[in-house]
């Protein structure tokens, strides 16, 4: 069951154009609709432009990776205004002290803040492949290598987009967890919430966490980071419609005992009619947890997979 934070409760680093403000090299933004009509609804944003921060003008020369031989810079397109070093170094410091972000929204194809797929070129201005990541962006998610990270452009991919949200929340709570002191118990509660999540991501990771949790040859401490690196590695794999329609048959096994013949043969259909692409996740979903209403489940109730973050966002309407 999703956890209910208050909106200053789930923190999120975000490029300051996303969010309207107008710090580009021309003087404009790039706001986002979802992050700021939607999922903005729901969280509280910590803007950061690492270009203006290291004190480049408003409006200013655009800047690009330029890669000589090994070694990639950002500067003007001339190799003039090489901010590389300083870039670096803002970067190391907002990574530092964004301990208590629970996940970060960058600028797509920006040569500081850009995720993946940023333009790279040659000292003489020849393209290459756009392999590169942008030199603020790189230090973030070096530093947090679990921390939720998506791109706006990517944001416009419903499955994308449920996926990163999801994690967003599955680190918030586990961010609490630790908060409140981590002990096998938790660890165990903790787990117990994320069974189906987990099985539709990955079932593998599932099976390995839970064997994690049964092992009396590691401290609890090492048990957490464990723990918490395989959970968020197996959430960055996007669920897929088989994965999805196998958890939501092991779910309808609950029931089982509780429905006639003809309900359960709709959900069923209802199952299969999703696995086929036929219809989106919610409207089996929906079913499961009106059967849930009607017939208690407290483990089922419990789960994190039925209600992953706040319902009002629709996020599973769209696949």
């Amino acid at each position: 069951m999703y956890k209910d934070f208050g909106k200053e409760d789930v923190v999120i680093g975000i490029s300051a154009c996303l969010i309207g403000e107008k710090v580009r090299f021309d003087a404009s933004n790039k706001p986002s609709n979802f992050c700021n009509k939607e999922l903005g609804q729901h969280v509280t944003y910590k803007a950061y432009c690492p270009e203006v921060a290291v004190g480049m003008p408003i409006p200013r020369p655009t800047i690009r990776l330029i890669k000589d031989e090994q070694i990639i810079k950002v500067s003007r397109p001339d190799g003039s205004g090489d901010v590389t070093t300083a870039i670096k170094a803002y970067g190391k410091k907002i990574a530092s002290i964004s301990k208590n972000l629970s996940g970060y929204v960058f600028c797509a194809k920006s040569p500081t803040c850009g995720m993946e797929r940023v333009k790279v070129y040659s000292p003489s201005g020849d393209p290459l492949q756009a392999q590169g990541i942008g030199v603020f962006s790189r230090e973030i998610m070096k530093a947090n290598p679990l921390l939720p990270c998506e791109e706006n452009g990517r944001l416009n991919d419903p499955i994308l987009k449920e996926n990163f949200v999801a994690r967003v929340f599955a680190y918030r709570h586990w961010q609490a967890v630790v908060e409140s002191g981590v002990s096998k118990h938790k660890l165990t509660s903790f787990h117990a919430q994320y069974k189906y999540t987990l099985m539709s991501h990955d079932l593998i990771a599932y099976k390995q966490l839970g064997r994690l949790l049964a092992s009396e040859d590691i401290t609890v401490e090492e048990m957490a980071e464990q723990y918490i690196s395989g959970l968020m590695t197996a959430l960055k794999l996007v669920a897929t419609r088989k994965n999805h329609a196998n958890t939501l048959s092991h779910i309808q096994g609950y029931f089982s005992k509780h429905l006639n013949k003809d309900q359960r043969k709709e959900l069923s259909q209802q199952i299969d009619a999703y696995r086929e692409g036929l219809m989106p996740l919610m409207v089996p979903l929906t079913l499961i947890n009106h059967y849930l209403l009607e017939h208690p489940k407290s483990y089922l109730a419990q789960q994190a997979y039925l209600n992953p973050y706040p319902e009002s966002l629709k996020l599973r309407y769209g696949y």
